[in-house]
């Protein structure tokens, strides 16, 4: 395994229990970068409010460890399966938005998602020679939109 990988279970580790949950991390180095697993009796609340709790901990490693990943690697911190089902989700929702653009012709915007879940739909659609996709907004009211090129 990556070393960065490795200092980040045992930072996550240390997060973990310093909080109090009773939860295990296991981590893997894979093709998308450092994929940190959460188990334990204390699971419901990593995946309590759509896995913000996740998605804070994957902040707190960037901020902490983000300097050592290169640009394409990235934390993903996911607990029991959480990350695969929502990136399931955000592929057939892509292609429903895909089909929407194509059939109505006009543009298609996504609710608010996170830089990855948009990242996830942006390279979903990426060889889609018809179909161009855009980040819009700013902060936090930031959206993907979908159309026609």
């Amino acid at each position: 395994m990556n070393q960065t990988c490795e200092n980040a279970k045992e930072l996550l580790g240390g997060i973990v229990r310093d909080a109090g949950f009773d939860l295990s991390v296991e981590a893997e180095w894979t093709d998308e970068g450092c994929v940190l697993n959460l188990t334990g009796e204390d699971t419901h609340y990593a995946l309590a409010e759509k896995g913000e709790l996740l998605d804070a901990f994957e902040v707190v490693l960037f901020q902490a460890m983000g300097r050592e990943l290169d640009r394409e690697h990235r934390f993903i911190v996911d607990a029991d399966g959480f990350r695969q089902t929502r990136k399931n989700e955000l592929h057939a929702m892509a292609r429903f938005a895909a089909e929407q653009v194509r059939k109505t012709g006009r543009s298609f915007t996504f609710g608010v998602l996170n830089s990855t879940e948009r990242r996830i739909i942006h390279t979903t659609l990426q060889k889609e020679d018809d179909l161009l996709t855009e980040s819009v907004g700013d902060g936090r009211d930031r959206r993907l939109q979908v159309r026609l090129q």
